[in-house]
């Protein structure tokens, strides 16, 4: 798989694909890529990049001169290559979402900076406009690296499947709590179940927790796993005990203490 990614900082993306995991992806050739400077593009002696919106407004916008000519250089023209704008008016990225990108032979990512970019050139190129979270940041390069490590780990052979089988949203569920070595640290011991060696009561040990963590953080993901049909009969058994239990710590808290004698 491939990355095009068109910034005016290839500087910031590149530290990334450099480093860890994908720097590993890379060397197995799993994972090629490529960063292309809109700068080298704009033919002015001052390399401009941007200039005032039509209408007014703060700010300013990437010209589209420049970054048409960028991406014609990746022919993003061609139906093979999928082409995505970062941007906080796009659809939200899910587990989902990067799961279908992650089947892309080439994904080109266009990083936006200042008040965005020309809406012909959103019009004449882009696929999807795709946005990380509701919030806006200066740097559209941070946004594509997310983009990019959250789609390039579900490919083929840079994680093992078992990795991403029990991960946070691959069943539409948080991921349970983990610990690791020492057994005991600052007096918090690793609960005695992970130490057993039962891998069923491991196993609804962490299921329990899941759907504890789940509740308690994005209960709308429980309402989405039952829409879904991926809960069990035995998580809506646990989810009902969780419940019960929620409820009746909840009233025992209203409870009046009584009147000690």
């Amino acid at each position: 798989m491939k990355f095009t990614v068109l910034t005016l900082f290839p500087e910031i993306p590149r530290a990334f694909f450099e480093s860890s995991i994908m720097a590993k992806a890379v060397e197995k050739g799993i994972i090629a890529y490529d960063l292309v400077n809109i700068r080298d593009f704009a033919h002015d002696r001052h390399h401009t990049c941007d200039d005032a919106p039509y209408g007014g407004g703060a700010g300013q916008l990437l010209l589209p001169e420049p970054l048409g000519l960028a991406l014609d250089s990746v022919q993003a023209y061609k139906k093979t290559k999928h082409v995505i704008y970062v941007s906080p008016s796009g659809k939200p990225l899910t587990q989902a979402k990067a799961q279908e990108l992650s089947q892309k032979d080439e994904i080109v990512l266009v990083c936006g900076r200042y008040e965005g970019i020309d809406q012909r050139i959103i019009d004449s190129y882009v696929d999807e406009e795709i946005s990380i979270g509701d919030y806006v940041m200066s740097s559209g390069e941070l946004a594509a690296t997310v983009i990019v490590d959250t789609v390039y780990r579900l490919v083929d052979g840079v994680i093992t499947s078992e990795s991403l089988d029990e991960e946070s949203f691959s069943d539409n569920l948080l991921e349970y709590p983990q610990y690791t070595r020492p057994s005991v640290y600052k007096g918090m011991e690793v609960p005695p179940v992970l130490q057993s060696g039962n891998h069923e009561e491991i196993r609804k040990w962490r299921l329990r927790k899941s759907l504890q963590k789940t509740l308690m953080n994005r209960p709308d993901l429980i309402h989405k796993a039952r829409m879904t049909g991926t809960l069990t009969a035995e998580a809506e058994k646990m989810i009902e005990e969780l419940a019960d239990y929620a409820n009746y710590k909840h009233n025992s808290k209203k409870r009046p203490k009584k009147a000690v004698k």
